[in-house]
């Protein structure tokens, strides 16, 4: 780590779409952060985006930005098939780096990356977004400390409904969704959008998986499966049954055709003494469990957890301390590893060990 630690982070965001206005937001809420710089190809796009949240300097290209040089780190939220190169130079380049999910498209790419980020001693993460939910972080606490005993079952979801409803709007005339149906376009579907979340969601907690058999789909969305430019062959559901490092067995699913469903994660987890539940439609907050006196009559309680730091204030604050924090580029390179698995079990009709 570099003996440079910065009492103000200056920070640039490259890309100015999708997730960038919620990074921008986030980062302004951190003292000690410093917005001075966006990135984004689309020269009016990140016009309007600077004057909206106060950012005084624009670039169109990541070039411009590394020459001007005034600034310490990044946060990445281009689509998914720039990570990986834009993560290494700006590390090759002296800056931190904070990345949006899934790290890579590929395990290949995500070790390059992990492997710039050792070398060069910066601070990385990956925007492993729901580690910010108290909920998760008390759960991964209470198991590593054996309060469930031996791992035994884990069931996890992560449903989405924008595909039949318009939740978030007409997915069909919105480039910002279409390019998520698309692999032309750098997307590896719902598996890559959001399994990578409910993947992380799953063994952060419980463990690393051995082995997954998937199963992805790609159901008809629109004549010939094509809206304009986009070819919609991106899996948009995807099964997952997974035997974990420690034996447990699971399942682990997402789709965005759950209707009633917004963005809903569920994760139970049962052990030898006990089992907990998280469902974000009820909290974030708290989780469900059943242990102790309660196992015997089947009772469950309210858990209510300690707040915990977001991953922008937990980048930001390695950055200013020298002290990487998790999420990092090698936990993202760990669930890429599953999701590659996922997709090589896919082609093959068979299980695949991680």
């Amino acid at each position: 780590m570099p003996s440079s630690k910065p009492s103000t982070v200056r920070l640039a965001l490259i890309g100015t779409g999708g997730m960038a206005g919620n990074h921008a937001k986030r980062f302004k809420e951190i003292r000690g952060c410093r917005l001075v710089a966006a990135v984004d190809v689309s020269r009016p796009r990140v016009e309007a985006f600077a004057v909206e949240h106060g950012i005084p300097h624009v670039f169109d290209s990541l070039d411009a930005l590394l020459a001007w040089d005034q600034f310490d780190a990044v946060s990445i939220v281009t689509p998914d098939a720039f990570h990986a190169a834009q993560s290494i130079r700006c590390l090759q380049a002296g800056k931190h780096v904070l990345c949006e999910k899934p790290l890579a498209l590929n395990h290949a790419d995500a070790r390059k990356m992990v492997a710039a980020a050792r070398k060069s001693g910066l601070v990385n993460m990956v925007n492993l977004s729901y580690r910010d939910w108290p909920a998760i972080q008390g759960v991964a606490a209470l198991i590593a400390a054996g309060k469930l005993g031996e791992v035994r079952h884990v069931e996890a979801s992560y449903l989405q409904s924008w595909l039949p409803s318009k939740i978030w709007g007409d997915w069909r005339t919105t480039p910002g969704w279409l390019w998520r149906l698309s692999t032309e376009h750098g997307s590896r579907g719902v598996l890559g959008d959001v399994g990578v979340h409910i993947v992380d969601f799953a063994t952060f907690p419980a463990g690393p998986i051995k082995s997954v058999y998937g199963k992805l789909k790609a159901f008809p969305k629109a004549q010939d499966d094509r809206v304009g430019e986009y070819v919609l062959d991106a899996n948009d559901s995807a099964v997952l049954t997974v035997e974990f490092a420690n034996g447990a067995l699971g399942t682990i699913h997402t789709t965005r055709w759950s209707g009633g469903h917004a963005n809903r994660l569920y994760l139970k987890i049962s052990g030898t003494l006990g089992s907990i539940e998280i469902d974000s439609e009820r909290s974030t907050s708290s989780y469900k469990l059943c242990i102790g006196p309660d196992l015997d009559k089947a009772q469950w309680k309210d858990v209510a957890c300690k707040p915990t730091p977001n991953n922008y204030a937990r980048f930001i604050k390695s950055i200013r301390t020298g002290v990487q924090d998790q999420p990092d580029f090698a936990r993202g390179a760990e669930v890429q590893k599953v999701l590659d698995a996922v997709i090589a079990s896919d082609s093959k009709g068979l299980p695949v060990v991680v």
